[in-house]
């Protein structure tokens, strides 16, 4: 089979907005900082860094055509926090909920001084197990395979003085690799073109499990991979490919769709594609038919591989962006005419001096 075409594209945007009012929290203690105070989280949205949405959507989520990945209102992200001066942190893992009207969270730190500077960073979904670096300037957070709607994200830093914290913007990033594919027929045969029925999709050595840690200081993070490995089931069906680019569809998981949104795509850590390790494997029928006049059989599960090395640069996965691939499949490598060249040499005699060896 002849590998079609890949295309990868660039990262779709994720997005949640809140936007609500502060409320003034009595103090725990006599000193002249408040101990506890309620932060509401402006969470924009961005593609590409540029900001697409703000705080006036007012927690909903964004629906859009070109927007894919949306953060469950239903699920918190974590917050982290660390003060500049004294390189401590000031909010220890805290699980961050929608209120109905915002995402806000509580916590106290006895020891606020007001000019202080603070880093913020969050991530989700919410787990409890991260770790701390040396100082707090970095935090790393276990992943492994996620069933949410947008796979790990993480956020930008954010620094914010005390005093200024009633509204912390939260922009979030995509950390792992969003995957899926198109198909269609590519057979340049007209007597050849749509025969073909997809039955399944594979992907193998999908890298799902690793930790992510992530630089406060730097702004930006890295994913160390913790080796596990697994197949993917894309698709199990019976649905007939269209025949030419113009017919390509997205490939969803027991049929061929037509929006991105519809189609089955997963998540996976960012990984390095190597000589025959990840390859996508099609499983497809082939329905009977005449030519020149002679009958062909249908075909029942003829499978091909589509191998990944060599279709990157640098052959590796850069997280944060989201590929599709896409799959042609050519009928002409099946059925197609043998010709025969026959060649004619000269004829060696060998005569016996004993017939009985003849």
């Amino acid at each position: 089979m002849n590998r079609y075409f890949f295309t990868p594209l660039l990262l779709s945007a994720l997005a949640v907005a809140a936007c609500s009012e502060v409320e003034d929290l009595p103090s725990l203690n006599q000193g002249p900082a408040p101990s506890t105070r309620k932060l509401d989280f402006d969470v924009s949205v961005s593609r590409d860094g540029k900001m697409l949405t703000s705080a006036q959507t007012k927690g909903e989520l964004v629906d859009a055509a070109d927007l894919y990945a949306t953060m469950d209102k239903r699920i918190p992200f974590g917050l982290v926090g660390v003060d500049l001066e004294s390189d401590k942190l000031v909010v220890d893992n805290a699980s961050v909920y929608n209120n109905g009207k915002g995402y806000s969270g509580y916590f106290e730190h006895f020891l606020w001084d007001m000019p202080s500077l603070i880093t913020f960073s969050a991530y989700y979904p919410h787990v409890t197990d991260i770790s701390y670096g040396e100082g707090y300037d970095s935090y790393s957070i276990p992943f492994g395979e996620t069933e949410t709607d947008a796979g790990p994200l993480v956020s930008k830093t954010v620094q914010h003085a005390i005093d200024q914290m009633n509204m912390i913007p939260l922009e979030f990033q995509h950390i792992t690799n969003d995957i899926g594919y198109k198909i269609c027929d590519v057979t340049p045969k007209t007597e050849l073109q749509g025969l073909i029925r997809l039955r399944k999709v594979k992907a193998t050595y999908v890298a799902s499990a690793g930790v992510y840690l992530n630089d406060l200081q730097q702004g930006h993070g890295i994913w160390h991979k913790q080796g596990y490995y697994r197949d993917v089931i894309v698709f199990e069906g019976d649905a007939p490919v269209g025949v030419g680019s113009e017919n390509e569809k997205f490939i969803g998981s027991d049929a061929l769709v037509d929006r991105m949104d519809q189609s089955h795509r997963y998540y996976s850590i960012p990984d390095e594609i190597r000589v025959g390790k990840q390859c996508v494997e099609v499983l497809f029928d082939v329905e009977g038919f005449t030519l020149n006049n002679f009958y062909y059989e249908p075909l029942k599960n003829q499978k091909v591989k589509y191998m990944l090395y060599g279709l990157l640069p640098d052959n590796v996965f850069v997280y944060g962006k989201q590929y599709t691939f896409h799959l042609g499949l050519d009928l002409s490598r099946i059925y197609h005419e043998i010709t025969f060249a026959p060649s004619v040499g000269e004829w060696e005699t060998k005569i016996y001096e004993n017939n009985d060896d003849f």
